[in-house]
């Protein structure tokens, strides 16, 4: 498999998304905006239509379309003039009404397909394209894990973080602004329609496991990476595309740790340790 440089792109790419999506996913989760992934995915969905029409780099187009749908959510959230599910909803519905009457006016001829962004097309990565995975991906952790322990404590408690004196707005758009990125950057690996997955479903695992942010973010990283490299090498392997594949794994993992942790609640020893532990254990 790795004598081929299009398996060893792709490996790599993953890996980049591996270690992107989940520390994005980790405060979305916190928020109980777990479906922001899907809404920006459809924005996206938009951005990937007007390049594609156009001839310029969707990639590009998409991202400059997904950050200001990203933002003008997150501005209309924290002045409260409209709900977050409101916002969703308009990204769903207007960003993928808007891709699909976009991409009917490309002229006529041209050969276009949005399929390759809607459901992942891990195994056409170029050197070019990996190049501005890294780049992208840089900015991402630069912020996500730079910036960990402020972005959490907004994503905890706002007014907390504003009465401690942060830059709650500005941090919010930030978050706002990565998630954009991450999307953006995930496309190509997971497809548009999959995205959320693999930001919510680490830090879901990572829930069920950890005790602090720190161990969190290990965790949902660490899961990310794990289900990306097995997915991409089980899908060349069973010839099953590597965005859904992917997602699967994580999916499995989910379940795994669900259940693992259901039986250890109702384990004799942990029981037992439940009833002789009276005293109120130390916050984190």
């Amino acid at each position: 498999m790795l004598s081929y440089e299009f398996m060893r792109l792709a490996l790599a790419a993953a890996v980049l998304v591996g270690l992107t999506a989940p520390t994005v996913g980790v405060y979305l989760v916190q928020r109980r905006l777990s479906l922001i992934g899907d809404g920006l995915g459809h924005v996206a969905l938009l951005g990937v239509a007007v390049g594609l029409v156009t001839r310029s780099a969707p990639v590009l187009t998409a991202l400059l379309t997904t950050v200001v749908g990203a933002v003008t959510v997150e501005v209309l959230r924290a002045r409260r003039s409209a709900s977050a599910d409101v916002a969703l909803a308009i990204m769903f519905y207007g960003g993928l009404a808007g891709g699909v009457v976009v991409v009917t006016r490309a002229p006529a001829g041209t050969p276009i397909t949005l399929d390759s962004y809607l459901f992942g097309a891990l195994t056409t990565t170029t050197r070019a394209d990996l190049v501005v995975f890294a780049v992208m991906a840089a900015v991402v952790l630069g912020v996500t894990v730079g910036l960990g322990r402020s972005l959490f404590t907004v994503a905890l408690d706002e007014e907390h973080a504003r009465a401690s004196g942060l830059p709650v707005l500005p941090l919010n758009l930030l978050l706002a602004v990565v998630t954009a990125t991450t999307v953006t950057l995930s496309m190509r690996v997971l497809g548009l329609l999959l995205i959320s997955g693999l930001m919510v479903l680490p830090a879901g695992c990572a829930q069920l496991v950890a005790r602090s942010f720190r161990s969190s973010l290990a965790v949902a990283v660490l899961i990310g990476v794990s289900v990306s490299v097995s997915g991409t090498v089980v899908s060349y392997y069973a010839d099953t595309p590597s965005g859904g594949t992917i997602v699967l794994m994580a999916v499995a993992a989910y379940a795994v740790l669900g259940v693992a942790r259901i039986a250890h609640r109702r384990s004799p020893a942990h029981a037992g340790t439940r009833l002789l532990d009276t005293s109120p254990s130390p916050p984190d």
